[in-house]
């Protein structure tokens, strides 16, 4: 595999640490409640990690879960079980034990690391009573909760410290034996959809990818960024706490996103970098004292995994005062990272694509039959390059049935390209319905009525109907004071849109059902479907 400076200059995700201790010291690394860590202070964490996951028998290919909400451990146990060699499964913090154990089977963890409590969840007594012989039940590490304020009893990462056979020396040894096609995780997709399967990924991919996304989204050492998407997904551990090691940006991990909470967290620890879906910044904007905290210090964000109308991109920058808000497109099998728009897009570009690709990764809009399609026109998005993964755990099948003999990863996502290159995300092929013969795609309808100057949010779906087959059904959540009637919605899509996309059916709604990823839990919305 071809490298570049940055998987060569850092090597492994643990080597980050290391590099970033020697370059940026005692700065600040990581903020949670009580707990500031320098660099120097997380390095030397990361040494006692590792020297007790070698002392728990985890060594080079072993699988462990990693089940807890965004925090410091979190990112000590990462860096101490990719230290000793092992690789990462992070699990949803979400998910039920029958979930949980499914993911641990599959990927034949030996270990796991859990919260010891997170929302009202023990996970590990949780799966002793669901799942008693789950084999990752043999070792376990219970995480202590996230807020920062050291407990009486020693940390679990220096249970095992004191060991004389896994000295300091000896756990430096261990990361300096990780190359780039090490594997470091293998990262569990959402399974909205059926059985979750596991995206084998490497250190090397990785660093390459969000060493070149931090630097073109200008991070730098003065920058303090608020994590808020969860660190089971690439968006909050790649994009987040890793990608800010990388450049001496202070990491300040939220493991519950509430949106007062995190106006605060922005006013007192001057946060500039906010990286997540467009419902985080809908909650920012709209709550009710945002003008009680000083949000200047903001200046970089990027949202996507769903439809960003422009009027979300100007407020961000007005109301919120960023200074850069980019878009992105990406899925867990290519590293979460495909295209992104570069800083200097239009809002209309940023609004209406997702940007171009990443450099050295390649994008294909195919037909049905596999060809290409010109510019302009809708077809499946195909991708090839180094960040597309070397296949799926243990299923040779799955792995060839999503990446062909060339190379191109099949993504299921259908879209087209403009003449500039850039790629516009049209919908989920599974999730298009067909009315009176017509595709209609639940992505581009959720977009166009995002025009509308009342709707905060919006969800569509197919639906059952006896003359067309399927039609669609709009979820809607209103802006805040905003009045708007169904009769009304549906006479303003259809001056807007032609006939087969206007949704037959609005459902108005407090809230869209989410995953911890903050996708719309679409079959939610089906079952709730009430003809």
């Amino acid at each position: 595999m071809r490298h570049d400076r940055h998987d060569q200059l850092f090597r492994s995700i643990p080597n980050v640490v290391r590099v970033a201790a020697r370059r940026f010291g005692d700065a600040p690394a990581l903020v949670d409640g009580e707990l500031r860590l320098s660099f120097r202070e997380l390095e030397a964490r990361m040494i006692q990690a590792v020297r007790s996951a070698l002392a728990l028998g985890i060594g080079p290919g072993d699988r462990v879960g990693l089940c807890a909400p965004n925090s410091a451990e979190w990112i000590v146990a990462a860096l101490g079980i990719q230290g000793a060699g092992g690789v990462v499964v992070p699990l949803n913090t979400r998910f039920k034990a029958r979930e949980i154990s499914y993911i641990l089977r599959r990927s034949g963890a030996k270990a796991l690391f859990a919260a010891a409590s997170f929302l009202g969840t023990d996970y590990i007594a949780d799966l002793r009573r669901t799942d008693p012989d789950l084999p990752a039940l043999r070792t376990t590490v219970s995480l202590p909760a996230p807020g920062g304020h050291e407990d009486a009893h020693p940390p679990w990462y220096e249970l095992f410290s004191t060991s004389s056979a896994f000295t300091e020396s000896f756990a430096r040894t261990s990361i300096d034996r990780l190359t780039p096609d090490d594997v470091s995780d293998v990262m569990f997709t959402s399974g909205t959809t059926g059985h979750p399967k596991g995206v084998v990924l490497t250190h090397g991919q990785t660093l390459r990818a969000y060493g070149w996304m931090s630097a073109e989204y200008t991070f730098t050492a003065s920058d303090t960024f608020l994590v808020i998407p969860p660190f089971f997904h690439c968006f909050g551990y790649k994009a987040g706490w890793l990608a800010s090691l990388m450049h001496g940006v202070t990491v300040v991990p939220m493991a519950v996103f509430d949106a007062g909470r995190a106006l605060r967290m922005i006013h007192e620890e001057r946060v500039s970098i906010v990286l997540g879906p467009p419902t985080i910044f809908h909650d920012l904007l709209n709550h009710p004292d945002r003008s009680a905290y000083d949000l200047s210090s903001l200046r970089v964000s990027m949202t996507g995994g769903t439809t960003v109308p422009e009027s979300l991109i100007r407020a961000m920058k007005k109301d919120l005062s960023f200074d850069i808000v980019l878009s992105a497109y990406g899925l867990t099998e290519a590293s979460a990272l495909v295209t992104t728009g570069r800083v200097g897009d239009t809002e209309e570009t940023v609004a209406r694509t997702t940007g171009r690709p990443i450099p050295d990764v390649e994008v294909r809009i195919a037909d049905d039959a596999g060809r290409e399609v010109p510019p302009g026109r809708d077809g499946e998005i195909l991708v090839r390059g180094y960040t597309v993964t070397r296949g799926y755990w243990d299923d040779p099948e799955a792995t060839a049935a999503a990446i062909d003999t060339d190379g191109w990863l099949h993504t299921g996502d259908v879209g087209h390209v403009d003449a500039d290159g850039n790629l516009a995300i049209v919908d989920r092929k599974k999730e298009m319905y067909i009315v009176g013969g017509f595709n209609a795609y639940p992505a581009e309808i959720e977009k166009l009525l995002l025009g509308h100057a009342a709707l905060a949010e919006v969800a569509v779906i197919g639906v059952p109907d006896e003359r067309l087959g399927e039609v669609g059904c709009a979820f809607v959540v209103p802006r805040p004071g905003a009045s708007v009637t169904e009769e009304d919605l549906i006479a303003w899509a259809r001056e807007h849109m032609a006939n087969f996309k206007v949704p037959r059916h609005v459902r108005f709604v407090d809230r869209l059902p989410r995953n911890a990823s903050q996708k719309v839990l679409k079959h939610e919305l089906r079952a709730g479907y009430g003809g």
